[in-house]
Order: structure tokens, then sequence, then C-alpha cells
């Protein structure tokens, strides 16, 4: 049987490495491209977290978990550390195999299985968009309303909508070049109105009411951890996605060092930002909208400017977003190239932005409740994806780039019938097990009144069971043999 290849057509005979719009898709990067380097990965990710949703949450920490101002700085400081370390490690296998983590995932569940988990991501990845989508379409309302007193109305919500996707769907289009100058450049800006901004709150707000406030219960304080990393941890599998261009030889502690400083660097202080301003405006957690109550704490000549760089700072983690959603788009098997399959995110985050902005009572329930689902959706994946990893690191085996492309039955990676039943037996177990952890508007599992369930642990409890099993259960053997004489095969046509 001949094998069934991937659409290489997105840009395989073109070095997007060389070109300012990226054609590459899904198809490994040879290593003669891979001409990236570490520190960009530190704009990638200092930009993945510029969002004004931190400032809510860090008032949700004070409001709803009864946190004090040192108990929001552990939350913030461990979530950073253990979202975006995962996300660093696991970032790690981009540079051995040159490919989206979407698509080096098809060496650990088979080229089927492989179908399972990405559509379970992809979904959430839809959520993750239009969260962000809605909260830099309310920051735009606010901007209208500060500098020209245009009042929030269907017409203009729609609008705002509409534009705002479809300039993330522009900039994730033009792909990685693109994506770093941006990220470079809204890093230094958002860095400088946020210094302004912890400035003015400094000299405004009572500290003494702040430091006064009595500390929560150590099991709110974990529960906190899980929220905030929750989003981190929907970053995770698509790590590999920003360091494919990177050479063998660049460091995978740089990588994770990177990463987690990256991130942290905006986490942690816009958390506590959100936490101190909660303080003085104990209803900022269950404002109507995410974004509107920076317009009553800080004066207009400084909420406008900062307002204005956190809409650049959502657009981009959404293009962020979006860039790698086309992987996994072409993953799933979507024959389109990279920039067009982004537009099915695009599409759907627009009309998922509208039921949220027009449909939905509470914008910070909805919330809450999805990231407590995105963490677990996204756990299950990444304990069987670790011991993967870990496995190919102790025993020096290389992702195979044809065999990653190779959706039939020659492909290394076919296993039995195109799934690799031991990771799939440890994701759809943990999966479920993660679910019955949970408690959220939607739903309770009935295992959430236990340890784990109270204290907001499903998320690390399905990494763990999807982790443990998968290390227990028998080593996957790949069709070594099969894609070597389905190489030779090729090459002997090819001559």
């Amino acid at each position: 049987m001949a094998p069934t290849m991937d659409n290489a057509a997105d840009g395989a005979n073109v070095s997007s490495a060389e070109s300012a719009i990226e054609t590459r898709g899904i198809e490994p990067v040879p290593d003669h491209e891979r001409h990236g380097r570490v520190r960009e990965l530190f704009p990638t990710w200092v930009a993945a977290n510029i969002s004004v949703l931190l400032l809510t949450m860090g008032a949700a920490l004070v409001v709803f978990n009864a946190l004090n101002f040192w108990q929001v700085l552990i939350v913030a400081a461990c979530a950073a550390l253990v979202s975006f370390g995962l996300v660093g490690v696991l970032s790690v296998s981009g540079k051995w195999g040159g490919a989206p983590g979407a698509m080096l995932s098809r060496a650990t569940f088979g080229v089927r299985g492989n179908l399972f988990p990405g559509a379970i991501l992809w979904v959430a990845r839809f959520g993750w968009e239009t969260i962000n989508a809605v909260t830099g379409a309310y920051a735009v309302l606010t901007v209208l309303d500060l500098l020209f007193g245009v009042k929030s109305n269907t017409v203009l919500i729609v609008v705002t909508l509409f534009v705002f996707v479809a300039c993330t769907f522009l900039v994730s289009g033009m792909g990685r070049k693109a994506l770093n100058v941006c990220n470079t450049w809204s890093t230094y800006l958002f860095g400088l109105f946020s210094v302004l901004v912890l400035g003015y709150l400094i000299m405004n707000i009572s500290w003494d009411d702040v430091f006064s406030k009595p500390a929560g219960t150590t099991a709110m304080v974990i529960a906190g951890i899980g929220t905030i990393a929750a989003g981190g941890i929907s970053w995770v599998p698509t790590g590999p996605d920003f360091t494919r261009y990177l050479p063998h030889a660049a460091s995978g502690k740089k990588i994770v060092g990177v990463t987690v400083s990256g991130a942290g660097l905006v986490m942690v202080p816009m958390v506590l930002m959100g936490a101190v301003m909660a303080v003085s405006t104990p209803k900022l957690a269950d404002a109507p909208d995410p974004v509107s109550f920076l317009g009553d704490i800080l004066p207009t000549w400084l909420a406008v400017p900062y307002l204005a760089t956190a809409i650049v700072g959502m657009l981009l983690i959404n293009s962020l977003s979006m860039y790698s959603a086309g992987f996994t788009a072409q993953t799933m098997g979507v024959k389109l190239p990279r920039a067009m399959a982004v537009s099915i995110n695009a599409a759907i985050s627009l009309i998922g932005g509208l039921m949220l902005m027009l449909v939905a009572k509470s914008f910070l329930s909805s919330f809450i409740t999805f990231l407590i689902l995105l963490a677990v959706s996204f756990s299950a994946w990444i304990g069987v994806y670790a011991v993967d990893m870990a496995r190919r690191r102790v025993r020096a085996v290389r992702y195979d780039a044809e065999a990653l492309m190779d959706t039939g039955r020659t492909s290394r990676y076919w296993y039995v019938g195109g799934f690799c039943w031991q990771a799939m037996t440890a994701w759809a177990v943990a999966l479920i097990a993660g679910v019955c952890f949970t408690k959220c508007d939607w739903f309770t599992g009935p295992f959430a009144s236990t340890f784990v369930g109270r204290y907001g642990l499903g998320w690390a409890a399905t990494i763990v069971i999807s982790a443990v099993l998968m290390a227990v259960l028998p080593v996957p053997r790949e069709d070594v043999a099969v894609a070597e004489a389905a190489g030779a095969e090729r090459e002997k046509v090819a001559a």
C-alpha cells in the first residue's frame, strides 16, 4: 500500500525561514533552516500573557478566594512556575523534531489516535481564542467610551468584535517572523505603561487596607494556583510550535528558563495589581465585563494608553493561539494552507464571542468555568506526551520526519490500526478521572467532594494519572522496519 502523505503544498519547497510571511505548514523544518535563537522565545511568552484578564483573576483571588497580598504573590509565582515550566519542558520536543506539537503528538498517539486528543485540544483552543477576542473587544469599547463618550450597543459590539478577530487573523496568517517582531515591540510598550500603572497604584492605593487583610485558607491558595495556572497550561501543547526553528544544539535548560521568566515577568505583577485594585474596588472581580473597571480606577490619561497597549497584547495572544490552531487544523486533516486553516478558528471565535457578549449573563463565571475545564482537557495530553518525551530522551530516539508526514500503514507511527493503544488508554482514563474531580457552574463530578476536588487539583491529578498509566503500560513498539522499507521504496521511485 502506498503511503498517504499530508499535503505539503503549504510551502514544502519554499524556505519559510527566509521569507517575511511564513509559508511552511506542518511539515518538519529541515536542519539547514533552523536559525532561531532561544532568546526569541522571551518576547513570545511575555506577549502570550499581556491580558487584562490577569488583573480580573488577581481580583478574584481577593474577592472570592479571600486571600491576602502575600498569598496572592505566592499563588501568582507558583502558577507561573508550574504552568510555564511545563510549557518550557515540553517545548524542547520542538527542537528535537522540528515540527508543531500537534504533529509530534502523532508519534505519541499514532497517526489515527492523535485525532482524538487533537480534536479536544482544538475545541479548547476555540474557547480560549473566543475569551481573548471578547476581552479585546471590551477593551476597545472602553477606550471609545473614555475618549469619545460612545456607549456600547449591539451594533458597535458586532463591529468591534469583527474588527478585532479580523486583525488577529491577518497577523497570525503572516507567521513566525511577523509575530516575533510584533511581540518584541508590544513587550516594550506594555512594560512601559505597566510600570506607570504600578507607580500610580503605589501613590494612590491605601496600603494599610491592602496589608491588613486577613489570610485565607490553604485550600483557597492551592485552588487559586490551579485557576491562574490554567491559562499557562493551555499553551503546553503549542510550545513546540515556537521552538521548531531552533537548532538541535539549542540548550533545553535555556528554553525552560526563558519561557518561565518571560511569562512570570508579566503574570506575577499583573495578578498582584489586580489584587491590590480589588481591595479598594471589591466589585472589580464581579464586573459585567473584564475591562471597563480600569476607567474607574485609573485616570483617563493613563487608562487609555494602557488599554491601547493591552489591546495590542490581546491581539497578539490570539494571533499566537490561532497560529498554532492552524497547525492543529492541518494535522486533523483540513486540506488548506496554514494561513487559510486559521480562518476556521477566526470564524468560530467571532460566533462564540457574539454569544458571550450578547447572551451570557456573567463573563467572569463563564471564564472561570472555562479555565477549569481547559486545564483538565489539556492535562490528560500533557502526562502522556511527557512520558513519551522522556522515553525518547533516554533511548536517544529521534522523531522521524517522513513518518510524521506519513498517515498510511507504512508510517512507523501506525502502531495497531493507526492507534497507540497505551497512549490512548492513559489519555482517556485520565481525562474521565479529571472531569470526575471537577466542580464548576455547569456540573459537579462524582469525586468533586474529595480532597483533590475540594482543593481544585483535578488538573494535577489528571497529569499524574495519565503519566503513571503511560509509564506502567507496555512500551509502544514503533514500526521501524516497515517505515524503513517504505522509505527505501520512495527513494527507489525518486531515482
